[in-house]
């Protein structure tokens, strides 16, 4: 079943931006919004997060949960979206540290 997806692409390659806007609109720079399969984002996904480098990317999307969205990131960045009981939280790491865990 097709669901809506965002995508906020900072800093990435402008070949991964020509790439989104194949399945996505983009309705503000490096903002992308549409409707695709779970199959279609998860290839997109695994195309942004293996393009992204120092950029940011950050993936949303509806789930099956209590907050009823989950989130995916890539590259370097500053907020770390953490698992608390079953509650996605966002934890900032200090300024030049980065976190290892990916969501």
């Amino acid at each position: 079943m097709a669901s809506m997806i965002t995508i906020s692409a900072t800093a990435v390659p402008d070949h991964l931006r020509g790439a989104l806007t194949r399945w996505l609109l983009e309705v503000t720079p490096e903002l992308y919004v549409g409707t695709v399969s779970a199959r279609v984002r998860d290839e997109l996904w695994e195309a942004v997060a293996a393009c992204t480098g120092d950029g940011l990317s950050v993936l949303v999307y509806p789930s099956d949960n209590e907050q009823g969205f989950e989130i995916r990131t890539a590259g370097n960045r500053r907020r770390q979206p953490i698992d608390f009981d079953g509650m996605t939280l966002i934890a900032f790491a200090a300024v030049g540290q980065q976190t290892a865990k990916t969501l």
